[in-house]
């Protein structure tokens, strides 16, 4: 592949990274997500343990991780979303940049999300 396409492929994409309280918190959002095009894909990771300061207590839960998969353009409205479908008072939703990857991974992801 040429330079244009790894121009075009750089930045193009996000992860949203988010924790949820369960894998089936996260799947319901992974779902709604998915299912209105805001999401090419998102990975479930269970069997988290987070340690964390809330109100004045450090607390120690399992939680569940999920990479969000989209395009950086539907950044906002996709952390717009995820707020509605969040469990948590002050859900995680963190931007990782996606710098590239393999052109026919990124052709089917194109596919699945909303220009």
């Amino acid at each position: 592949m040429g330079g244009d396409t790894q121009a075009k492929d750089e930045g193009e994409f996000i992860f949203i990274y988010s924790t949820f309280g369960s894998v089936a918190d996260a799947e319901r959002a992974a779902e709604a997500l998915v299912g209105e095009k805001l999401a090419a894909c998102v990975n479930i990771h269970g069997g988290m343990r987070s340690v964390y300061e809330w109100k004045g207590a450090v607390e120690k839960e399992d939680e569940a991780a999920a990479f969000i998969k989209t395009r950086a353009a539907l950044k906002e409205n996709v952390m717009a979303r995820l707020r509605d479908l969040h469990p948590y008072e002050v859900p995680a939703m963190l931007v990782l940049p996606i710098m590239g990857g393999n052109a026919d991974y990124l052709e089917w992801a194109r596919g699945q999300v909303e220009d």
